[in-house]
């Protein structure tokens, strides 16, 4: 049994990271379902241009809340039934894919922003500090929030490794999770990267249409 005890983390975790809160904050508060308008992202960005900065901060917190919850627990007492590092950063990568793949959602999720910062936070605290100044840096600089995240999403493992021994331990396999998650992060961004080479990307603030 204790076998198995990886595998069902990973899945709790996965979904813990299927709620999807950005449209369940926007039912819960009589607001338009954020897959109808703006991006059409179900993530805290996309709920700001409903207008309702509330429901914007809620949505990010709850989304980042489910990134780091599955982590900590398993770094806390995951010792206990077996589940190392590599659970670690299973559970991690599981709640991030869950967010991007919901299964309470037709599999239909947002691009994983929040969800990782809280896996960020969840893996070292420091390195979520240092990858949120990067994240607010570059969106003061240039007030988009996907060229934000697109390069905080490829920053954060290089963070990771440049700090090993220095600043924070850097495991291997939490690395690993860093990099899947930066190269989904990536892609899941293209058509935001096109719009940027474009010039037609919404800013930070714009009202939905």
């Amino acid at each position: 049994m204790e076998a198995l005890y990886p595998a069902i983390a990973t899945l709790v975790a996965y979904l813990i990271g299927s709620l999807s809160f950005a449209v369940v904050v926007s039912r819960l508060m009589g607001l338009d379902d954020p897959r109808t308008y703006g991006s059409k992202n179900p993530g805290a960005t996309n709920v700001l241009r409903s207008g309702s900065k509330k429901a914007a901060i809620l949505t990010l917190l709850l989304d980042a809340l489910k990134g780091w919850l599955p982590v900590v627990v398993v770094k806390w007492w995951g010792e206990r039934w077996g589940l190392g590092e590599g659970t670690v950063a299973l559970v991690g990568l599981a709640a991030f894919l869950g967010h991007l793949w919901p299964v309470f959602f037709r599999f239909v999720g947002g691009k994983g922003v929040a969800t990782a910062a809280g896996v960020i936070i969840g893996f070292n605290p420091w390195l979520g500090l240092a990858s949120l100044l990067t994240w607010v840096i570059v969106a003061y600089a240039f007030r988009y929030s996907s060229l934000s995240s697109i390069v905080t999403a490829i920053f954060a493992p290089t963070f990771f490794l440049f700090g090993h021994d220095v600043v924070w331990n850097a495991p291997g396999k939490q690395v690993l999770a860093l990099a899947v998650m930066a190269l989904l992060l990536v892609w899941r961004h293209a058509e935001n990267i096109n719009r940027l080479v474009a010039g037609k990307e919404s800013k930070l603030g714009a009202k939905k249409s």
